[in-house]
């Protein structure tokens, strides 16, 4: 093999690795992380603190990290008065929030839920 063939092949590799890498890179840009915001009303307080447990280990299975906001104090710096309760959980997508509110996971959670919470709003914001 003449040294102009190794220098070849050894470019044609070069490149073949760098486009693989980019196009990792871009593939890695368009996903971002997007956090859910649910407000609640807590309506039976020791039922709610088991459902929390629950919800966060369901969450984390799915993916979600859960920031262990809810029942912590929530205090209002400016609009109107807050609610009783915020919960807020990271994910590593959009997507990933959507499917898990979807999930049979979220849904077998859902008559114990309804006895111990309120969900007065839930939203997803996704990162910039």
């Amino acid at each position: 093999m003449t040294p102009k063939v190794k220098v070849a092949i050894a470019a044609l590799a070069g490149a073949a690795v760098s486009g693989m890498v980019v196009h990792g890179l871009h593939a890695q840009a368009k996903s971002s992380k997007a956090y859910t915001v649910t407000e609640l009303q807590t309506l039976d307080p020791k039922l709610a603190a088991d459902v929390a447990q629950r919800i966060a280990k369901a969450q984390e299975a799915a993916g979600g990290i859960n920031f262990k906001t809810g029942g912590g104090k929530v205090t209002a710096m400016e609009g109107t008065p807050p609610p009783q309760r915020v919960a807020i959980t990271e994910w590593a997508s959009l997507e990933k929030a959507e499917a898990f509110f979807k999930s049979k996971a979220w849904t077998d959670l859902g008559p114990d839920r309804d006895k111990a919470l309120k969900t007065v709003r839930r939203y997803a914001v996704e990162e910039r």
